[in-house]
């Protein structure tokens, strides 16, 4: 029982991430990080459903997500409330590596670049498959998109890695089963819906980090 409780959990649901996203932007128009966090973790759920091909971004995400938690739950958790609060305050107090690696590896704005640059890769792959035919490679969508995002920041080895792994990715309806909202159309109509939050979320945060040129810290 224990174990299937514990399975059921670990399941992805699109409409999960949909709700979280929904909360992620107050009045302001600025993003709450523990819904941002929330979100993550389900679309680490959506990774891992997949099995080991995105292990190598999953358990990177993993990590980033216990040190933002660590920040939320710490005794400066207050000024960790939107990301807009985060940056202003680890800013100020000089807690970001601006330019080379140094006393602060895991500043919650570094930490939470790598996030945003995997979520620019995540929305990519979920919008060409929200539109594409039943017959389109799943292979080329998630290669095209990781080659617009996620690959401009990583080594050679990591890029040679992940276009073997997406080689051996399953069929488009396998990935729409796993989201575990009922038949393709419905399937892609709710995509249609949570993409848009997704992305309003990532233009925000990305215009933030442009302003501060934070866009490439170490």
């Amino acid at each position: 029982m224990a174990d299937s409780v514990a399975a059921e959990d670990q399941k992805f649901s699109l409409q999960e991430v949909l709700d979280t996203f929904k909360l992620c932007l107050t009045e302001n128009k600025e993003v709450n990080l523990e819904q941002y966090v929330a979100g993550w973790r389900g679309l680490v759920k959506f990774l891992n459903s997949l099995g080991s091909v995105f292990g190598f971004i999953s358990k990177d995400a993993v990590n980033k997500i216990k040190i933002l938690v660590g920040y939320l739950e710490g005794e400066n958790g207050s000024q960790y409330v939107t990301i807009q609060s985060m940056v202003k305050y680890e800013l100020d107090n000089e807690l970001v590596d601006l330019t080379k690696r140094g006393s602060h590896p895991e500043s919650g704005c570094r930490t939470l670049l790598r996030l945003h640059r995997a979520l620019r890769w995540l929305e990519l792959f979920l919008e060409r498959l929200r539109t594409s035919s039943e017959d389109s490679k799943t292979s080329v969508m998630c290669s095209e998109s990781y080659n617009e995002s996620l690959a401009q920041h990583h080594p050679w080895v990591i890029r040679k890695a992940a276009g073997m792994a997406f080689c051996v990715l399953p069929g488009r309806l396998a990935f729409l089963e796993v989201m575990n909202v009922g038949t393709p159309e419905q399937v892609v109509a709710m995509l249609g819906e949570a993409l848009p939050l997704i992305s309003e979320v990532y233009q925000i945060t990305e215009e933030l980090y442009a302003q501060n040129n934070m866009l490439d810290l170490p």
